[in-house]
C-alpha cells in the first residue's frame, strides 16, 4: 500500500474498528437510544416485504413460463405480464405477444 492509502485508511489515526465504534456512538446520538428499535424493525418490515414481493414475482413469472397456451390466458393477463416485462403490447396480436413474452423470459433466463 503507499502513503496516502495509508492516510485514507487511518484518518486521525482511526483504524477500521474505531470508525465502527465512532458511527455506532454518531447514530446514538443522532437517533436516541429509544428509536433504535423502531428504525430496526421498520428496516426489518421493508426488506421482508421486498423479498416477500421478489419471491411472488418469481413465483408468478415462472408460472406463466410454462403456462403460456391460448385456452387458460386473456388478452389483459398478456398485456399485463408484457407491461410488467417491458413489452410494447399495441398493435400485436395474442400470438405475437405470447411469442414476445417467451422471448422476454428466456432472454432474461440466459443472464
Amino acid at each position: 500500500m503507499n502513503t496516502p492509502d495509508v492516510l485514507i485508511m487511518q484518518v486521525y489515526g482511526l483504524g477500521g474498528f474505531e470508525w465502527v465504534i465512532v458511527i455506532i456512538v454518531f447514530v446514538l446520538v443522532f437517533f436516541g437510544v429509544k428509536k433504535i428499535p423502531e428504525i430496526a424493525r421498520s428496516f426489518g418490515k421493508a426488506s421482508s416485504e421486498f423479498e416477500k414481493a421478489r419471491y411472488t414475482a418469481k413465483k408468478e413469472i415462472q408460472q406463466v413460463k410454462f403456462s403460456i397456451t391460448p385456452t387458460n390466458m386473456d388478452r389483459e393477463k398478456l398485456e399485463s405480464i408484457a407491461a410488467t416485462l417491458g413489452i410494447d403490447h399495441y398493435g400485436k396480436t395474442d400470438d405475437e405477444l405470447r411469442a414476445a413474452i417467451n422471448a422476454e423470459l428466456n432472454r432474461t433466463a440466459k443472464k
